[in-house]
């Protein structure tokens, strides 16, 4: 007797079937992911050579613009050359790796976001002791906190998805990447324990961070409210969280929306499109809000294309 050994591979679905939209597709893809490689390198970029902005919002802000262009990557490449070759195949090994790097990033975001609502918060609310309180220790810590994080994260999906290798030979994935709520879904795990690892994973990483967002932005309003300025200094303050809100709904209202909702019965070219919005568009727009809404990051660009030209 010989022991056949079968290795899985996973098939996407495909975001149109028409072939004359497969050139549009192509061309849309590729300018997104161009954009946000550009947008977010000038972000780092103009950080790191503007002195002024050497701050722990801006550590924090290039940092996200690092893990943005990663997360961005781990999907859009993959894309583009499945348009190419008309073969939306993935390997066993692949679409782990794809789930991992996926994972770390999108929680590394997500992380990300919440330690930057927690930075206005102190800015705002204690900004006798910001300087004290975001020292670069504790900047560093806390970066080094979201990452170790993200690797729990991973670990804990991986409880379930692991258990591929005594199922079937081929899956379909009903996205456009092997995104973690979709290999769950496939796992062979019963239904209950998909959704009792899913629920988990989205409540540490995902409800946690928002109440800590929501907390941080109560606490924020309330001060400012509180305070003796006159309305246009309000909103002046208000306003330097902006950016950190546009990003943030954006960022949770969709990743989270179809987190959860890939227990449902829902289509999945809908469930598709919602993906596009938080792992392509986000990161594309998140280096064009801040740079719109933000006078620093303005003026530091100024001065780079003053000096270049």
């Amino acid at each position: 007797m010989q022991n056949t050994i079968y290795v899985p591979e996973f098939h996407f679905i495909q975001l149109s079937e028409d072939p004359d939209l497969q050139p549009v597709l192509f061309g849309l893809f590729l300018s997104m992911y161009i954009l946000a490689l550009l947008g977010n390198l000038l972000i780092i970029l103009t950080v790191s050579s503007d002195s002024h902005l050497h701050t722990p919002m801006y550590f924090f802000l290039s940092n996200l613009s690092m893990v943005d262009i990663c997360f961005i990557s781990t999907t859009v490449p993959r894309v583009i050359v499945d348009i190419q070759t008309h073969c939306p195949v993935i390997s066993y090994v692949g679409c782990l790796t794809q789930m991992s790097l996926y994972v770390i990033f999108a929680c590394m975001d997500d992380m990300l976001l919440s330690v930057m609502a927690y930075d206005r918060f102190v800015a705002i609310c204690h900004p006798l002791y910001y300087h004290v309180i975001m020292n670069p220790s504790s900047c560093g810590v806390l970066l080094l906190g979201s990452f170790l994080l993200s690797l729990v994260d991973l670990l804990l999906h991986y409880v379930a998805i692991l258990s591929f290798s005594n199922c079937e030979d081929i899956f379909e994935i009903s996205n456009f990447f092997c995104g973690p709520s979709e290999l769950l879904k496939l796992s062979c795990f019963d239904t209950v324990t998909s959704n009792i690892v899913r629920y988990c994973a989205g409540t540490l990483f995902g409800l946690l961070p928002i109440s800590g967002i929501i907390f941080s932005y109560f606490k924020i309003v309330s001060s400012i409210m509180r305070s003796s300025s006159s309305s246009n200094g309000k909103w002046k303050t208000f306003s330097t969280c902006g950016s950190h809100l546009s990003i943030v709904c954006l960022f949770y209202g969709t990743a989270l929306g179809v987190y959860f909702s890939s227990s449902l019965s829902l289509s999945p070219k809908t469930n598709a499109v919602a993906s596009v919005m938080y792992t392509v568009v986000t990161p594309m727009l998140n280096p064009f809000i801040y740079s719109l809404r933000n006078k620093d990051i303005k003026t530091a660009l100024r001065k780079i294309l003053s000096r270049t030209f």
